[in-house]
């Protein structure tokens, strides 16, 4: 019998082990990538939230537009109330950070499940409402993510005590 097979699987085996490290930090510098920089846009700019790109990756209670238009949350009691609310409704969220909060401002990143996607959702507090914006970093279209994330939010938000 010949040595080529026994030296093929020496060789295959070698080869396995050499390419594990260099496979799992390519595939975790893939994912970390899906996440991508904060636009530096983000946050309130004359008492308005950023208005939505083009793209359909986005929805905003300010926008005009029916691609991008989705309704503001109620307030639960006083803007105060409703902020101690949304805090723990976010903290109760899965793969959700609170990156930036203040008297009437807050802003989370959500991740996705298995890429690790991140969406930027901001909260502005008025007097009568909670204007939104869900907008995702990457992408072009969202499948509806977004959209859906505030309604369950607005859900969620409304089942609280």
């Amino acid at each position: 019998m010949s040595q080529l097979p026994v030296r093929q699987n020496a060789l295959i085996r070698g080869t396995r082990r050499t390419h594990k490290p260099a496979l799992a930090f390519a595939l975790v510098a893939l994912l970390s990538a899906c996440s991508g920089r904060p636009p530096d846009n983000l946050g309130v700019h004359n008492g308005r939230l950023t208005p939505c790109p083009e793209s359909p990756n986005c929805v905003s209670s300010q926008a005009s537009d029916a691609v991008h238009r989705v309704e503001p949350l109620p307030l639960k009691g006083s803007p105060e109330q409703t902020r101690t609310l949304l805090v723990k409704v976010l903290a109760d969220e899965p793969r959700v950070r609170l990156i930036e909060q203040d008297a009437n401002y807050l802003r989370a990143e959500f991740s996705s499940q298995v890429l690790r996607f991140v969406d930027d959702v901001e909260f502005l507090l008025g007097e009568q409402a909670v204007d939104v914006r869900s907008a995702s970093r990457l992408g072009y279209s969202d499948l509806g993510v977004n959209r859906q994330r505030i309604e369950d939010l607005r859900q969620r938000l409304g089942e609280q005590l």
